[in-house]
């Protein structure tokens, strides 16, 4: 066993959590991932809520800021490649520091972006990426792996809900007050550090999963090279459609999340701060009851059909109430919440729970980490592929226009994936998955 301690094992607060009842421990557990993450996302998201459209010195016809995101997303993208070593690998007690370590350099790439000419802006949005793409895995590691993952999963899922429309509406605030548009990323990241470090300090206190969560999830440690490609090619049919189904998930959720002030702004909500805070609060909301039904099941391989199922009503979610818009059955902020809502109840299984429960239900020893930052890593490719597209194949199509479209698109090739993949995982047992 790996009995690096997350925490300091002698520290006041992790002996308390060691025999807290449940719900205090879940709560506490919660509660400090949630604003771990909630804060990372002051540092990525708040730069999207301007339009950089007088980039002075941007010496190109392509767009500057979707130059940004393409950058921004491209170095969160190399960060998941990279994280498929590193965070499978990474030991418990280095966990804090390298949070800390990355979301420093998170800031300080922030800083160069105001700093810089035009047509550098991208290379700093890039290394800004690239720190920021592992703190999801580096966070989930606290979590996995205990008899409560469920319930501290949903917390920390829905901190990527709710912080994106706060970051962009912080960010909104900022323009609103006459900040500069390039150094508003920077500020943004200024005011959401003293909380980013609170929870850091505080989720580091958390004690490794005990004997009875290991009976009943299987013990977690690092992962070597040959672990990886054994534990990947006993489930590779599996796994390759899942990984599609994500790629499809990814790239649409990106989509509406980078460019919301755009589709807002098309919705007459252009100077509106607070809607995208607003919007994702219902979203939350609907996610999080989808989730905590996950509690209840406790046999791990009908777990993983339970995850699978709900990603499928996320995409008959997503759908249907595009469908129902251009219907005109529903107004513009419903189909932009319920719309949101389907493609985080499909996005959000993959980040935490389906993963988790695969692996307990294979029954070998591992990380869920290593299969997020695969399927992490190629979800991100399929985000960019989305903006190359949009960008390049000169397609006269409004921003609405285009999420409505993907919508479609997304909901009938996610659902035929899935059904291919819980084919493939009804016997998921011990390392087999068989048709």
């Amino acid at each position: 066993m790996d009995t690096a301690a997350q925490a300091n094992p002698g520290g006041a607060v992790t002996r308390f959590l060691t025999t807290a009842p449940p719900w205090l421990f879940a709560l506490y557990g919660g509660l400090s991932s949630f604003a771990v993450y909630f804060a990372m996302f002051g540092y990525r998201k708040p730069f999207t809520a301007a339009a950089y459209a007088q980039a002075a010195g941007w010496p190109f016809a392509f767009d500057f800021k979707i130059a940004l995101v393409i950058a921004q997303v491209a170095g969160y993208a190399t960060a998941k490649f990279i994280g498929v070593k590193v965070i499978s690998e990474m030991k418990a007690g280095r966990r804090a520091v390298a949070i800390l370590s990355l979301i420093m350099g998170a800031e300080l790439s922030l800083l160069l972006f105001g700093l810089v000419p035009a047509v550098a802006g991208p290379l700093a949005l890039y290394l800004n990426g690239l720190c920021l793409g592992m703190i999801w895995g580096l966070v989930f590691g606290f979590l996995e792996g205990r008899r409560l993952t469920e319930v501290l999963g949903a917390m920390l899922c829905a901190s990527f809900i709710l912080s994106s429309g706060v970051a962009k509406s912080v960010g909104k605030m900022l323009l609103l007050s006459h900040v500069d548009e390039r150094w508003m990323p920077a500020l943004s990241g200024l005011i959401f550090a003293p909380l980013m470090l609170v929870a850091v300090l505080a989720l580091a206190q958390l004690p490794p999963p005990n004997a009875a969560d290991e009976a009943e999830r299987v013990r977690r440690a690092p992962m070597n090279a040959q672990d990886r490609k054994a534990l990947f090619a006993a489930h590779a049919p599996a796994l390759i459609l899942l990984i599609a189904v994500y790629m499809i998930l990814t790239a649409l959720r990106d989509f509406r999340d980078n460019f919301s002030a755009e589709i807002w702004a098309e919705l007459g909500f252009k100077a509106t701060a607070s809607i995208f805070t607003l919007s994702e609060l219902p979203v939350a909301a609907i996610v999080l009851i989808g989730l905590a039904a996950l509690m209840g099941v406790k046999d791990n391989r009908r777990a993983v059909a339970f995850n699978i199922g709900l990603v499928a009503l996320g995409f008959v979610l997503l759908g249907g109430a595009t469908l129902a818009f251009q219907l005109g059955v529903l107004a513009p902020v419903w189909w932009m919440i319920l719309a949101g809502a389907g493609l985080y109840m499909g996005y959000t299984p993959f980040n935490a729970m389906l993963f988790d429960r695969m692996i307990a239900a294979t029954g070998k020893v591992g990380t869920a980490g290593f299969l997020i930052y695969v399927a992490d890593s190629f979800g991100y490719i399929g985000s960019i592929s989305l903006l190359l597209v949009k960008s390049f194949a000169q397609l006269d199509i409004a921003w609405g226009q285009f999420l409505a479209m993907g919508a479609y698109i997304a909901c009938g090739l996610g659902l035929i994936g899935l059904a291919l993949a819980n084919r493939l995982l009804v016997n998921l047992k011990d390392g087999s998955a068989q048709a």
